[in-house]
């Protein structure tokens, strides 16, 4: 179980598009995407601790959260922006293959310096992106990755719109 658990976690690091094909159909692989996630977070928090040790805390619980919401986000605006007639997810596919996406950022464990933290945050977000676009594109069985990376950017607009929203009230 968990030699498959780390092939999986390898194979999202190298961008492996059938790990993304088959995560998507493993109903079962949603826990190892959680994992994933978690697992993530932690290595941000451990990464960036020279900010505040609250980072290590409260950055696991967020991660679930915005893991959450971020695949529903995609999932909305997959479906309700930007349909296509070949399309058809479910919000746990999109979990499971943004989960795993997620997986270039246990590099963040190792920015233990504010200038290591830039390189492996900044290094770590673009691979992430990266990892994304070919796991939304399979989710959403688009031909296009410019179509998947379209959907991530909207999303993400959404999301920082209501973000920005939310501290602006609070």
């Amino acid at each position: 179980m968990i030699s498959i658990f780390l092939d999986r976690v390898f194979r999202a690091i190298r961008i492996d598009d059938d790990l993304y094909k088959e995560v998507e159909k493993d109903k079962s692989a949603t826990i190892q995407a959680g994992t994933v996630v978690v697992l993530s977070s932690l290595a941000a928090g451990v990464g960036a601790l020279q900010f505040g040790n609250s980072n290590f805390y409260i950055a696991p619980v967020l991660s679930i959260l915005g893991w959450y919401v971020w695949a529903f986000l995609v999932y909305f605006v997959a479906v309700k922006i930007i349909k296509d007639e070949n399309t058809k997810t479910n919000h746990g596919e999109l979990l499971r293959t943004i989960g795993f996406a997620q997986a270039p950022g246990f590099i963040r464990v190792f920015g233990l310096t504010p200038e290591l933290a830039i390189v492996t945050f900044i290094g770590s977000g673009l691979w992430i992106l990266a990892c994304m676009v070919v796991g939304v594109s399979t989710a959403l069985d688009y031909k296009s990755l410019w179509k998947s990376l379209g959907v991530i950017v909207i999303a993400w607009s959404i999301q920082v719109f209501f973000l920005f929203l939310i501290l602006v009230l609070f």
